[in-house]
């Protein structure tokens, strides 16, 4: 991941660091958040203004104190927010007036081992008055981000708290502008909010430009390359980029068309491993007896195969295909599609029931009745009725999780 995903935030990756009441140090960096840009300065400022930031010391605070100010400011997750809210200040140093802004995130779940969390690797964020915490969260749950998800965005970029209206605003724009559909946005976000800590002008826009002008992108289709991999924003997508074509050309004599078409269909394809997970697939599937014009062909098509396990998932399916439906593998190259459905919801239980009502045809079993819906499979392939072909459906799978936990039983008796 390229930038500063977590700009003016200091770490230990120590295992000797201490987890409690951190010492504040002296950044080198402060952001701003309303721009994304980054201003250097020697110092923070005065060392009145460092002490301003850090809690309320303990000493000659008491739980009265606390009570007294419980009456002062009302609680939305009272029965829940008091007595975490002193449980967080028996173990760290949480000043008071915390206790608005705790009780607010409570509403989303936060327990305390997420505050602790934040506490200890960002505790400035808890300096933002609940209001304002409300204002930018309300925004960000009016852009599409479900309450559910609000949980899991705190806990990985609690700095979301600080950022500006003005900064979340013009983020939203910015994937508006580049094509992601208002239904799609909250997903997005979701999924990488450490977008909102770098600049659109400086970091966003000029990702979309080398996806469009240097990997070969179509800009009508940057859109949805972002719905379908929004971690794309905030990568180094130059060196993800080059490393990957060079194998894939060299490897495979795929020509750059081709893979602009598997980064367009599949842009986790370059988050990929290349050692660990390219290569190895691609060798499976010359294991099988595919050649280099097949595999491209695969990958052109279906570039997800890329990212399923090859002992849980190709392996199992290339096996049925070959020992059950008694097919080859050229079969793949035609119906590469094979290889994305699930073995247990989809490709056994149809071979199953067809075979069951004596209609499965003879000769390599047809990969085509796998593909369209479960009705018009019943009605073009079994001609039958949905409910039958469920019923058949569920109890094979209960079959097969009772055979499965049966051998895992056994297993571990012995």
């Amino acid at each position: 991941m390229s930038g500063l995903e977590y700009p003016g935030v200091l770490y230990s990756n120590s295992p000797h660091a201490p987890s409690k009441r951190p010492v504040l140090q002296t950044p080198l960096i402060k952001e701003n958040w309303e721009g994304g840009q980054l201003e250097t300065r020697g110092k923070y400022g005065s060392l009145e203004k460092i002490n301003s930031l850090l809690p309320r010391s303990k000493v000659g605070r008491s739980s009265p104190d606390l009570m007294n100010m419980d009456s002062e400011v009302e609680l939305k997750n009272e029965s829940i927010s008091r007595s975490l809210f002193q449980k967080l200040q028996e173990e760290y140093e949480f000043d008071d007036k915390w206790l608005p802004l705790v009780d607010y995130l409570c509403t989303f779940g936060l327990k305390e081992s997420h505050f602790t969390y934040i506490y200890e690797r960002h505790m400035a964020c808890f300096q933002i008055s609940q209001a304002s915490a409300e204002e930018r969260l309300d925004f960000l749950l009016n852009a599409g981000v479900k309450s559910k998800d609000m949980k899991r965005i705190l806990v990985r970029q609690p700095q979301i708290l600080e950022y500006t209206l003005s900064n979340l605003k013009s983020h939203v724009d910015f994937l508006v502008g580049i094509g992601v559909p208002g239904t799609r946005i909250g997903q997005v976000i979701s999924s990488a909010p450490s977008m909102f800590s770098y600049s659109v002008e400086q970091s966003l826009k000029p990702t979309v430009r080398y996806l469009i002008e240097e990997v070969g992108i179509e800009e009508s289709d940057v859109g949805k390359v972002v719905q379908l991999s929004p971690q794309i924003l905030v990568q180094k997508i130059d060196s993800a980029w080059k490393s990957r074509s060079l194998f894939l050309s060299k490897e495979l004599s795929a020509p750059k068309d081709s893979i602009v078409k598997m980064v367009t269909k599949h842009p986790q394809l370059l988050h990929y491993s290349i050692e660990d997970g390219i290569l190895p697939r691609i060798n499976f599937l010359r294991s099988i007896g595919m050649r280099n014009s097949d595999i491209l062909k695969v990958l052109t098509s279906l570039t997800q195969v890329l990212s399923l396990s090859l002992e849980g998932n190709l392996k199992p399916k290339y096996l049925y295909l070959v020992n059950d439906l008694k097919n080859n593998v050229q079969a793949l190259t035609k119906y590469p599609m094979y290889l994305s459905l699930s073995l247990d919801q989809r490709i056994r239980p149809r071979h199953r029931f067809l075979v069951s009502l004596k209609k499965a045809p003879k000769g390599p079993f047809p990969l085509s009745s796998f593909v369209p819906t479960d009705e018009r499979f019943c009605q073009r392939w079994a001609g039958t009725s949905l409910e039958k072909y469920h019923t058949f459906r569920q109890s094979l799978l209960l079959t097969g999780f009772a055979e499965k936990s049966g051998r895992k039983t056994l297993v571990s008796r012995r």
